[in-house]
């Protein structure tokens, strides 16, 4: 289970009996935490920072715990930030500075100078909060009464952002080719990929693939099929293309525990070996939480692995998606969404079809794909580009809705959504922004999420929604 520590700030000016009463206060506020943080995260307490080294170990302890994901401070007196400078500048971990007091209210006919010096944190987590400005640390701050229903929602959201960041920190990419010849935003820095985000980008030739799908045994896809057929309704005769597909998948999995290995990237280009190109072994692995990127675009693929590992105690769907096709009717626009094989069924709106048709590029058999239409709902489209001396993320608020009519010719799954604040401002400032064509969508989170990611992470925010205006388009070209 993953894990935040809790680390309260204080001093011994105030003698004992205030340190105890600090130390018994901190212990009903994690009690608290962990009633409603359940299934997501448990807190546990540390001592109470009263000297430089005691921060230091405090920190120490975090650092070294695998099931960390994150620490959570608050000053419940006065705590004089220099103890903190030690300790903080060996944190690599998300932190949280929880702005809250031990009490709600303020006793008025009882209040006297030791419950001033007990219940501080007006005081000390300004001073605490300066140190952190100075050393340039990225946090969070939560200011309320801990048990408010908002400040929980922002640490159970601080939480998921911060699973998020520690499975990102030890995430391997497999891609298995190059990129698509000559397209350029998938392409990018992968080495500053990894120093940012801690994504382990590797290459192997999709050889290794074909080769274990040759070993594939009847029971291993037996098995497989059985999942297809529980899951999906088949639609097609050709079940030949099916077993290859599930064979596939069969040879992912296997490939993916060897290496650890979370996330992958593939080629129409280079399938060398293969008889076809993965459609539905990559859908139904993106069902499962593993990042995928067609045409060898590795941050996609990583980045859809990260934010379905945020959203994975919400309800919704999180999943990579292309650009496609719009319907440009005057006010009514709308933006069809899909890929010529690859989106994921958490998507879809009723049960999905396992189909076969014919796919015109790559130069092999036709593949087994799911189709369906989407769900429908409030969401986010977000990307990640390399822009040469930084990354930067480009969130948008979208509307998904129902298709307005059928589309029985349409080989592959699909969703729709509209723009936000309109179509000619949403599409223009994602244009401006430099916004790449493949992106991940979801009804999961939103643009709240993405904006704590790129805090912590360090990582430059475009957000485009309801407040965008036209006069807002420039800026985000010349940044």
């Amino acid at each position: 289970m993953s894990k935040l520590y809790f680390i309260p700030g204080s001093q011994d000016l105030y003698g004992r009996e205030c340190l105890d009463q600090v130390a018994a206060d901190c212990r009903a506020m994690v009690d608290f935490l962990n009633e409603k943080l359940s299934g997501v995260v448990t807190v546990e307490l540390l001592p109470t920072v009263e000297t430089s080294p005691i921060c230091v170990q405090d920190i120490r302890t975090a650092e070294n715990d695998d099931d960390c994901v994150g620490v959570i401070t608050w000053m419940h007196t006065f705590s004089p930030a220099k103890m903190w400078i030690k300790g903080l500048q060996i944190l690599t971990k998300p932190l949280l500075h929880l702005h809250t007091q031990a009490n709600e209210k303020l006793p008025y006919d009882e209040i006297d100078m030791d419950f001033m010096n007990l219940n501080q944190a007006a005081h000390g987590d300004r001073e605490y909060g300066y140190i952190l400005a100075r050393l340039g640390i990225a946090h969070e701050v939560v200011a309320g009464y801990y048990k408010h229903d908002r400040v929980i929602a922002k640490i159970r959201q601080f939480a998921e952002v911060a699973k998020a960041i520690s499975f990102s920190r030890n995430l391997t990419v497999a891609t298995f080719g190059n990129n698509m010849r000559d397209v350029a935003v998938t392409d990018g820095n992968r080495l500053e990929a990894e120093i940012r985000y801690g994504w382990e980008i590797k290459y192997w030739g999709i050889g290794e693939i074909a080769a274990l799908t040759d070993k594939v045994t009847d029971e291993e896809l037996d098995a497989k099929m059985k999942e297809y057929t529980s899951l999906y309704t088949m639609a097609t005769d050709n079940l030949d293309s099916v077993k290859e597909q599930a064979k596939y998948e069969v040879a992912l999995e296997k490939f993916m525990k060897k290496w650890n290995v979370e996330a992958f990237t593939d080629t129409f280009q280079d399938l060398h070996g293969m008889k076809q190109l993965p459609g539905i072994a990559a859908q139904n692995l993106m069902a499962k939480g593993v990042g995928f990127g067609p045409e060898g675009d590795y941050k996609i693929s990583a980045f859809s692995a990260v934010l379905m590992k945020m959203a994975e105690c919400r309800s919704g769907a999180t999943g990579f998606i292309e650009d496609y096709t719009y319907d440009l009717t005057e006010g009514e626009e709308l933006e069809l969404a899909s890929h010529m094989l690859e989106v994921p069924p958490s998507f879809a709106a009723s049960k999905p079809e396992i189909q076969v048709h014919h796919l015109g590029i790559g130069g092999k058999d036709d593949p087994a794909r799911l189709v369906f239409d989407g769900v429908t709902g409030d969401g986010i489209q977000v990307t990640l580009v390399d822009m040469g001396d930084h990354f930067r993320i480009i969130c948008a608020d979208i509307e998904l809705v129902k298709q307005p009519k059928p589309m029985p010719k349409l080989p592959v799954a699909r969703i729709m959504y509209r723009h936000k604040p309109d179509f000619a401002i949403g599409t223009a400032a994602w244009c401006y922004a430099g916004g790449a064509h493949h992106s991940v969508v979801s009804t999961a989170l939103t643009r709240a999420d993405i904006a704590m990611f790129a805090r912590l992470t360090g990582t430059e925010l475009i957000t485009i929604g309801d407040d965008t205006t036209e006069a807002d388009l420039q800026k985000f070209f010349m940044r």
